[in-house]
């Protein structure tokens, strides 16, 4: 069976790593310095970020390898596992910045941290970083580190908690650029999204599992849900959820032009529960109900 290294504290972390603690809520770990160890699954307690500054597969997220390029963002949230378990050893590499939930508690950042989606994101959706932004994420590295290392004073926390929301600005900044530069392989999925919900919709899953939800979209396109989500909505303007509500309007009206079926067996085979909720939700998007909708495309075409 396979086991798993729990984290539960930044200094088990730290000591893990060789690592002195300077505070028991925040490192930034020189991971080139630890000693080598043997491959196996990790879980942490608190927000975990890899910087890979040269390329290697020492991780592994749920079943799928990743072989980091230079200059690599991963982030994980806590209780995520990580890593996989094989009788060999490596060297780890990079920089990871590590803090637990405790330190940004009644903060502004606290308050907003689930903002950052990509602490959701799956270790194969990393960030890519350009030379220049390295230069950017070592020296808010750099800033966090040197205050760690500075006597604490009534400054510090602030300190340490802005360096970080600074930083974490910063990789939603860069993750956009990366949408845009990436635009051919968004529009992949783009179109590959719309054939996905093509093919729910001539299937009988609406009527088994109802209306087709990101999560679902998401995982049939092998994406984690907030980065599928990010995706649509930079590549669209409007939200994933959005996207397929208007899906579900184009199929409806489509087969609303088919009068040998009623609006009841219509809202069923799109995979509403009940026809009215079908209703509500046709009204509020189009203005009229569907057999009023349905009543005014039959008068035009006489």
């Amino acid at each position: 069976m396979d086991t798993i290294l729990n984290f539960n504290t930044i200094k088990e972390y730290n000591a893990f790593n060789d690592q002195e603690t300077l505070h028991p809520l925040i490192s930034v770990v020189n991971l080139d310095k630890a000693a080598p160890r043997k491959f196996q699954k990790f879980r942490y307690a608190f927000y975990t970020i890899f910087f890979k500054k040269v390329k290697c597969g020492d991780l592994r997220y749920g079943l799928s390898n990743y072989d980091y390029e230079e200059g690599t963002l991963i982030f994980l949230a806590p209780g995520q596992v990580i890593g996989q378990n094989k009788d060999e050893f490596y060297q780890p590499q990079g920089t990871a910045l590590v803090f637990h939930p405790d330190l940004i508690a009644g903060t502004s950042l606290g308050k907003h941290i689930h903002d950052y989606h990509f602490f959701s994101y799956a270790v194969n959706e990393a960030l890519h970083l350009s030379e220049q932004e390295k230069k950017i994420i070592l020296d808010c590295f750099s800033k966090i580190e040197y205050e760690l290392q500075h006597p604490i004073d009534k400054h510090s926390k602030q300190l340490i908690v802005s360096n970080l929301e600074l930083f974490l600005n910063y990789c939603i900044r860069f993750y956009d650029r990366q949408f845009i530069t990436r635009d051919n392989s968004n529009k992949g999925i783009l179109e590959r999204f719309e054939r996905v919900l093509n093919h729910y919709f001539l299937s009988d899953k609406p009527q088994n599992i109802g209306l087709p939800s990101v999560a679902w979209c998401a995982e049939e396109l092998n994406l984690s849900a907030n980065y599928f989500g990010d995706l649509i909505k930079k590549e669209t303007g409007v939200s994933a959820q959005e996207y397929v509500h208007s899906k579900v309007i184009e199929v409806a009206k489509l087969r609303m032009t088919d009068t040998n079926k009623s609006i009841s067996e219509i809202a069923y085979d799109l995979g509403f529960k009940y026809p009215q909720h079908f209703t509500r939700f046709f009204k509020q998007r189009i203005g009229v109900a569907p057999n009023e909708y349905r009543a005014a495309y039959n008068a035009g075409k006489s």
